[in-house]
């Protein structure tokens, strides 16, 4: 999207040194690695109340087990280069009015569910960590994001915009992040790979219209 400050934090160098040696970064660095970790840890939930009781249900558990791992790699992380860090506060369904109505009430299907909470829930950890970098979103386009998404994935809307359809199609490009997780841990999931290939075709879908 050629925000200002994307490039000044160099991604691969930080994985790098992240792998070396967790406790050994700059505080740049560490307040970014520190921040992800954060907004992972806090992404999952919220984002499973957007989902069917079942899927809900099913994944609460491990959920709240992988929040507690990452929020505490996060803390030794902050506190080895004295920095802060903090998670966003996702938006939940009973947060959320779309196009007059309830949030879900316009959404049926597991894959209408998923879509409308990674649009929103993916445009708001991509805020919150691109503030912890530096990088400047401008705020116009934030809002018209979450606005035109909502009422696109939840509601009454027939198209996106083309610059909020491109920054989605940007977003939704978590797929090949799911795809990394699931071949470095060996996971072979049908559940990441089910996850995959909404994504996928979902970003692919905003790339041809």
């Amino acid at each position: 999207m050629g925000f200002a400050g994307a490039e000044d934090l160099d991604g691969d160098r930080i994985a790098e040194r992240l792998a070396a040696d967790p406790t050994d970064l700059p505080p740049a660095a560490a307040r970014s690695v520190a921040t992800t970790l954060l907004a992972d840890g806090a992404f999952s939930e919220p984002y499973c109340e957007w989902m069917p009781l079942w899927y809900e249900l099913g994944l609460l558990a491990p959920v709240r087990y992988g929040e507690w791992r990452l929020r505490r790699v996060a803390r030794e992380v902050a506190a080895a280069a004295g920095v802060t860090a903090s998670a966003p506060r996702f938006s939940r369904p009973r947060d959320v009015v779309v196009d007059g109505r309830p949030a879900l009430a316009g959404v049926s299907g597991f894959r209408e569910r998923f879509l409308a909470a990674g649009a929103l829930l993916h445009l708001e950890w991509f805020v919150h960590a691109a503030a912890a970098d530096g990088i400047a979103v401008p705020s116009d386009l934030v809002k018209r994001a979450r606005e035109e998404s909502l009422s696109y994935y939840a509601g009454d809307r027939d198209r996106l915009s083309p610059e909020v359809r491109r920054f989605q199609r940007l977003l939704f490009a978590d797929d090949a992040w799911v795809a990394r997780v699931d071949a470095a841990y060996g996971l072979d999931s049908r559940l990441f790979g089910l996850w995959e290939r909404l994504l996928r075709d979902e970003r692919r879908r905003l790339a041809s219209d």
